[in-house]
């Protein structure tokens, strides 16, 4: 039998603590009842002898010391789960939000997750198709893996993230199953209905499952979104066997709840004023992305981080840089040129992508174009460098061609529409009709093979 608490010895901020508890356990749900018509869901964050303190979800106006109850459920937050998730908008708790009804399903799963065990875990293979060039070309996304974006605050991360979920695939020749989770955390009522217009009207919807924490929802339901959402990517390829995409962004609205929340508990803070274990807590989600073996399944994630003043040492990217498998870098000077999406490739990089592409993933020639156009790219900067100070006039012909080169790359590679969504042949098509604009004898980082079968200089295209 549940036993009710009347009564609270203290409210701070989100944060309420009881005394006098019994068989209290950390993550435990708790039922709070404020008056007659109002309750709120809160969990146990520390409990130690008989004194509980306890998250309120839901925030904490109007609760009276003397006259709230509180009840112990005696198990962790658990959401109901079942395929006909897909296709349904649920918010930060996982309660549904589109007026289509509760998921009734006799199965509950916890969402804190269980730790994937290392020996179980497969090592990615296969990619992911995004449908941009600078993505699929240079930074591959390879099932299973956990690839960041680095944004900056006005820059398109948003409209990318929507691009993403529209284009997102597994590529023209599989009949796998493939399946798009999508949570937004602390998003403003605009941005939530432009996504939510951009899923309906390219008719991805049917297979995302939306999980959304508006800027005006409490602080505290921001720390529980993204472990709801990766409890459904779970169930959903695990065990229904479906390779699922994660999308989280901003995890900086993430953190940001952590370091308020921190600050409520008294806690001593560390870089930046955020919590100490703000590192530990990214992993708990970052982690929960792979592929089990015997599995048929995966689940890869794409989180999506605003960098606070574009400060890549800032606390939150760095420790994420530290966790996940490479990141893809929006620029800035890039948007302010009018190139979508704004990709800056050099600080941009994909460590498991050499072992998705190449012959019987993508293309023969993908790994040695990829590395033909980091290293003409590199040029590049060197070439605008060096006519920052002498002038254009005064350099030599190469470096002229390598100033084209970096125009027409930009452009015609990283650029592309709105709606663009490129196979991975176009994608290394176009790089190789770039590269057609540099000599032969420049291009020192593909194969001798390779160069023969795919490279033609721009003059013999035009004839």
């Amino acid at each position: 039998m549940a036993i009710e608490y009347l009564g609270l010895s203290e409210v701070n901020g989100p944060l309420i603590a009881l005394e006098g508890v019994q068989n209290a356990s950390y993550e435990e749900i708790v039922e709070i009842n404020i008056d007659a018509k109002k309750k709120e869901l809160g969990r146990i964050i520390e409990c130690y002898e008989d004194k509980a303190v306890i998250q309120v979800f839901g925030g904490t106006e109007n609760m009276s010391l003397i006259n709230t109850r509180t009840k112990l459920t005696g198990h962790p937050m658990e959401i109901a789960l079942s395929p006909e998730i897909l296709g349904r908008t649920f918010n930060g708790l996982g309660q549904p939000i589109d007026g289509l009804g509760e998921i009734v399903s006799d199965v509950h799963r916890n969402v804190n997750g269980q730790p994937l065990n290392p020996v179980m875990r497969e090592y990615p293979r296969n990619y992911i198709r995004t449908g941009f060039s600078a993505i699929d070309g240079l930074t591959t996304l390879i099932r299973g893996q956990k690839l960041p974006i680095f944004s900056g605050n006005g820059l398109p991360h948003d409209q990318l993230a929507a691009q993403l979920v529209k284009q997102a695939s597994l590529g023209e020749d599989s009949d796998e199953q493939f399946g798009i989770v999508f949570a937004a955390m602390g998003v403003k009522h605009d941005v939530a209905d432009f996504f939510r217009r951009a899923f309906d009207e390219s008719g991805a919807f049917e297979h995302v499952a939306m999980f959304l924490n508006l800027a005006n929802d409490p602080v505290v339901e921001r720390l529980i979104t993204p472990k709801v959402a990766l409890t459904a990517a779970e169930y959903l390829a695990f065990e229904c066997n479906m390779h699922i995409l994660v999308i989280l962004t901003d995890m900086t609205s993430f953190a940001e709840a952590m370091r308020e929340v921190s600050s409520s508990k008294g806690e001593i803070p560390s870089r930046k004023g955020y919590p100490g274990y703000l590192y530990s807590e990214l992993a708990a989600i970052y982690e929960r992305a792979g592929i089990v073996e015997g599995v048929k399944g995966s689940v890869t994630q794409i989180p999506i981080l605003t960098m606070p003043n574009d400060d890549i040492t800032h606390p939150i990217p760095d420790l994420t840089g530290y966790i996940t498998e490479g990141q893809i870098v929006l620029d800035r000077e890039l948007n302010g040129q009018g190139i979508y999406p704004p990709i800056n490739v050099l600080p941009s990089l994909s460590r498991l992508m050499k072992d998705g592409i190449g012959e019987g993933f993508t293309r023969e020639d993908h790994q040695d174009l990829a590395n033909q156009l980091f290293s003409s790219y590199a040029k590049v900067g060197d070439a605008r460098a060096l006519a920052s100070v002498i002038g254009e006039d005064e350099l030599s012909p190469i470096d002229k061609k390598y100033l084209e080169f970096g125009k027409a790359f930009e452009a015609h590679f990283v650029g592309q529409g709105a709606d663009e969504n490129r196979t991975i042949e176009e994608t290394l098509d176009i790089g190789w009709k770039l590269l057609g604009m540099l000599p032969k004898e420049e291009l020192d980082r593909a194969d001798t093979k390779i160069l023969e079968k795919y490279y033609k200089p721009a003059e013999t295209e035009e004839n």
